[in-house]
């Protein structure tokens, strides 16, 4: 019987999503076979997916709740695209977006204890892992959001304008994903990032020119990246004659935040090798 260890436990509770006790017990009754365990568990009618919770879930959905002073952004990731699409998992985040609105939770720790029972009866149900990632709540003057289909998903708060304002900047924010507010955010490591690829992609240029001309070139490629990297700097889409900022400004506005989740954004997806798939399978064959 192999020994049950804290590491063992803390493995069969990542990939089934139970309990550590019944992890536990589940191992010992198994003498330390952890996919011995599993099957057992599955077999009880205890976990009906287990071996889909370690898997990646790098796919799924954005949902925004909101009125005009408050908003919730919550990511919910599934293994596939195709799931993201179905009403059982559609059903889940809108029960979970609902939830973390009404009882005004500011992170994800504690709608995650609270949907994880929903959560395994979902993942039970369609073979799929599901995971809630992230939760942002932001209240303010004006609030506006922008849902882009399932994917990208904006909160711009205000002081001062209307929600309409507000929703229009959100909707440039989901098409430029700008990094910063403001010029003055952008930290000293980004710009000295942005100098070293210019002067790495300009070097011929810059050969046999004055210290003082170069100096001319990075000031200007580093004004216009402040300009790119912050919202108050970037032309408008819906009007590229105007600054995000100076349309706030003219409205009585102040852009005070904005709140940018993706799908997926950050999460490090497997890549597939179809060849060695194949070999694998072939290899179990001959045994």
């Amino acid at each position: 019987m192999a020994e049950i260890t804290a590491a063992l436990v803390k493995e069969l509770r990542e990939r089934t999503g139970e309990g550590m006790m019944d992890c536990k017990k589940a191992l010992t009754k198994a003498g330390g076979d952890i996919e011995k365990a599993i099957d057992d568990m599955r077999a009880s009618g205890a976990i009906k997916a287990a071996k889909k919770a370690g898997n990646v879930a790098a796919e799924g959905a954005i949902a925004i709740k909101a009125d005009d002073k408050v908003a919730v952004l919550l990511e919910v990731n599934s293994q596939t695209d195709f799931l993201a699409l179905q009403d059982d998992f559609k059903n889940f985040v809108a029960a979970s977006v609902e939830k973390a609105f009404d009882e005004k939770l500011t992170d994800a720790a504690p709608l995650i204890a609270a949907q994880e029972s929903a959560r395994e009866a979902l993942v039970a149900k369609v073979g799929e892992n599901v995971n809630i990632r992230r939760l942002v709540r932001v209240e303010g003057d004006v609030v506006g959001t922008y849902l882009h289909g399932n994917k990208i998903g904006v909160a711009v708060v205000l002081k001062g304008g209307d929600v309409q304002l507000a929703k229009e900047i959100a909707m440039h924010v989901a098409a430029s994903n700008p990094e910063f507010l403001l010029p003055s955010q952008v930290s000293p490591e980004a710009i000295e990032r942005e100098k070293a690829v210019f002067l790495s992609l300009n070097e011929d240029k810059m050969k046999g020119k004055p210290a003082e001309i170069v100096e001319k070139m990075i000031a200007g490629r580093i004004t216009k990246f402040l300009a790119e990297a912050s919202l108050v700097e970037q032309a408008f889409v819906m009007n590229p004659e105007i600054t995000v900022g100076a349309l706030a400004k003219k409205a009585g506005a102040e852009i005070v935040s904005f709140t940018y989740f993706k799908v997926g954004e950050g999460i490090e997806k497997p890549v597939d090798n179809f060849a060695e798939e194949v070999a694998a399978q072939l290899a179990a064959a001959k045994q």
